[in-house]
């Protein structure tokens, strides 16, 4: 006997409705585990753009257009304005620039970087970074034009790292200061021209109080360095470099560093760090190096 027929009639109304909820409530669950793993993929694969002060980031342009052609200026020049990540050294020169081996490091330069600690670094400090140095925020040319054309300035800006100073390359054909009068400097003394579509930067004139890297390789103010920038697609410039430091080093170094474009649409943002203030204070960031116990006026507490 269909034990049922003994059920009053809302009693079995009551149990079918709570089948087809249940039912429901199953295929809901069955769609949805099916769909997040779709939709954890496609988000891992969009670009991060969130910049981070800890492990950072700043994104560059997407693979579909970094090999489109390279732009040009007005007069015919490549446009190298970016703005730009990358093309320099941070963490080691030498790996960073594809050399084989260890730098050719005069041995009282090679104990000093080996006796560095990184948290000792002047950058960290808010320092101006030097040259090739980069580090994980943007950076520009400015190809600079007046009345008669391209003038005969180029500045480079960056966001940070460079305790807001601007670096000058004088494209009017002068000549570097006699030796005599030069004032050693952060940035040196640039002068630049073109060949063909390179940009050639020749550097002397600079002080000995930056480090490549954070590893702490060392430099004197003998340093002279020529970079040779080429714009080989819409989203890559490359950094032929050339160190040339016979006080640190036993011969010239020639190293290649690769920059990549920004998305368009992303530009330098304000980045205020003062010489021995703490770290990203001014604009209300707090100090990732404050454990560590450096980028303070003051000692942490205890």
């Amino acid at each position: 006997m269909d034990s049922r027929t003994h059920e009053p009639r809302s009693t079995r109304g009551s149990r079918r409705t709570l089948i087809s909820f249940c039912l429901v409530i199953f295929v809901a669950f069955v769609v949805l585990s099916a769909s997040v793993p779709a939709i954890a993929q496609e988000r891992a694969a969009e670009p991060e753009f969130r910049a981070k002060l800890s492990g950072e980031y700043t994104p560059s342009a997407p693979p579909e257009m970094m090999n489109l052609p390279t732009p040009r200026m007005p007069d015919g020049k490549p446009d190298i304005s970016g703005p730009w990540v990358g093309g320099g050294s941070n963490g080691d020169i030498g790996r960073q620039g594809g050399f084989t081996g260890e730098l050719p490091l005069l041995p009282w330069a090679k104990a000093l970087r080996d006796s560095r600690d990184e948290k000792d670094e002047p950058y960290l400090y808010c320092t101006p970074m030097g040259v090739p140095r980069v580090n994980p925020y943007p950076w520009r040319f400015v190809q600079s034009y007046n009345a008669k054309g391209p003038a005969p300035i180029i500045f480079v800006i960056h966001e940070n790292g460079d305790a807001g100073a601007v670096r000058q390359i004088f494209m009017d054909g002068r000549k570097h200061p006699d030796p005599s009068i030069l004032i050693p400097s952060w940035w040196g003394h640039s002068i630049g021209w073109w060949e063909g579509d390179t940009l050639v930067i020749d550097t002397v004139g600079y002080n000995d109080k930056f480090w490549f890297d954070s590893r702490g390789t060392p430099h004197t103010e003998q340093l002279h360095t020529v970079e040779r920038w080429t714009r080989t697609s819409f989203g890559t410039m490359v950094n032929d470099f050339t160190l040339d430091d016979p006080g640190a080093f036993s011969r010239p170094v020639q190293l290649k560093f690769t920059a990549k474009v920004l998305p368009p649409g992303n530009e330098l943002m304000e980045f205020v760090c003062t010489e021995n203030n703490q770290y990203g204070i001014a604009a209300g960031i707090e100090n990732i190096y404050k454990e560590k116990g450096y980028g303070l006026e003051a000692a942490p507490q205890k």
